[in-house]
């Protein structure tokens, strides 16, 4: 026999769920359900609401029955639902837990959600456990043994705090066309070209080329950002060198800047950053009058986020580099024509960070100071 149940709302029970539609600040079930009474109290078909509210009729079917026969609050909670109980309990989820925070096997790099599996079988009474099983109670505690993060973590020591607010002092002055500031880097690139001819994109399709590439070599590309002013310039050698980094130091005084008094350049501290390298490349006087227009200020070891430079490469790399490039003569007409744009835009980095917030931010690491006398030296 096929009921058929008439809801009929109070004005006191269809205020109630207006408001609750119109303030949706409840689960979305509990909402459709809500729908469902106020159709059904205006005379709407079945099939209509179901139509309207995107549920099937038999939920319709259910709401209704569930009103007529218990009230109103019973049709708008979520009844207990059938189904086999959880398989893993609290004490199992720990050792799951634990499991997946620990070193994985021997002879396997992460833990698997397989391994997983197997592992719990081998630790609890359960004879089979699915990964599908490791996987939803993974989400539920938000592990994820299979990725791992990489950072590095510098010694902050008094040497580490000098450099760090000598460039950050240097970032805070007030600009000076006759003493600018600059921030040098460079990127290593590959050049690498398509083995097969790659396949437009067409309406409907993507594009498409072949995952197999040629390899043509390196190129790399060494970066100037201006610390005051929207100008940034890239240049692209074969290497870097040391006598790569004294050529770019020449353009620097001589091209970029040749009536400043004194350029203040910001660079990282490798082997190559030094000013033995413009002895090693050009004559004494011309490496002595290079180097007299030039004031080199390091970042501290493994900080090189210090360095303005790191942002605008990483803009460069996303906005132009991170795609396959052939050959040199390619790269450097692709990179002018990105430099030219991003200067035409006069985009500039807004740094934030100062020596204050360093020291609010990484006080606690600061060095401390002490009272005691140093000995002398022998």
């Amino acid at each position: 026999m096929n009921i058929r149940y008439r809801v009929t709302l109070t004005t006191d029970e269809r205020l109630h769920l207006e408001t609750m539609i119109q303030r949706g600040k409840v689960a979305v079930r509990r909402i459709k359900r809500a729908q469902i009474l106020l159709a059904a109290d205006q005379g709407s078909s079945d099939e209509t609401i179901a139509s309207n509210v995107a549920v099937g009729t038999s939920t319709v079917y259910r709401t209704k029955q569930q009103f007529v026969e218990n009230g109103l609050e019973r049709a708008l909670s979520e009844l207990p639902r059938s189904g086999a109980p959880r398989k893993l309990d609290v004490e199992d989820e720990a050792k799951l837990c634990a499991v997946a925070c620990s070193a994985p096997p021997s002879g396997r790099a992460h833990w698997t959600l397989q391994l997983l599996a197997d592992e719990m079988v081998r630790l609890t009474v359960h004879e089979t456990i699915s990964s599908e099983t490791i996987r939803r109670r993974l989400g539920e505690m938000d592990i994820k043994p299979w990725q791992k993060k990489m950072w590095c973590i510098p010694k902050v020591d008094g040497e580490f705090v000098a450099r760090m607010e000598d460039v950050l002092a240097l970032y805070a002055e007030p600009p000076d066309a006759r003493r600018p500031v600059v921030c040098f880097d460079e990127t290593p690139r590959q050049l690498i070209g398509e083995a097969r001819v790659p396949v437009r994109p067409e309406p409907g399709k993507r594009a498409r080329s072949d995952y197999e590439y040629v390899r043509n070599g390196t190129a790399n590309v060494f970066m100037f950002v201006d610390v005051n002013r929207p100008w940034r310039h890239a240049k692209v050698t074969d290497q870097r060198t040391y006598l790569d980094f004294a050529d770019c130091m020449k353009d620097l005084v001589d091209i970029h800047y040749p009536e400043a008094q004194r350029i203040r350049v910001v660079l990282d501290n490798l082997s190559t950053h030094s000013a033995g390298a413009l002895y090693d490349r050009f004559p004494p006087a011309e490496a002595r009058r290079i180097l007299d227009r030039l004031e080199f200020h390091y970042t501290p070891k493994h900080a090189s986020w210090l360095n303005m430079v790191e942002i605008e490469i990483g803009v460069m790399v996303g906005q132009c580099l991170d795609r396959r490039i052939p050959d040199k003569a390619t790269l450097v007409a692709e990179v002018t024509s990105w430099e030219k744009r991003r200067n035409a835009e006069r985009a500039q980095i807004n740094w934030m960070f100062t020596v204050e917030r360093a020291r609010v931010k990484l006080g606690r690491a600061y060095p401390q100071p002490t009272d005691q006398p140093a000995r002398a030296a022998a």
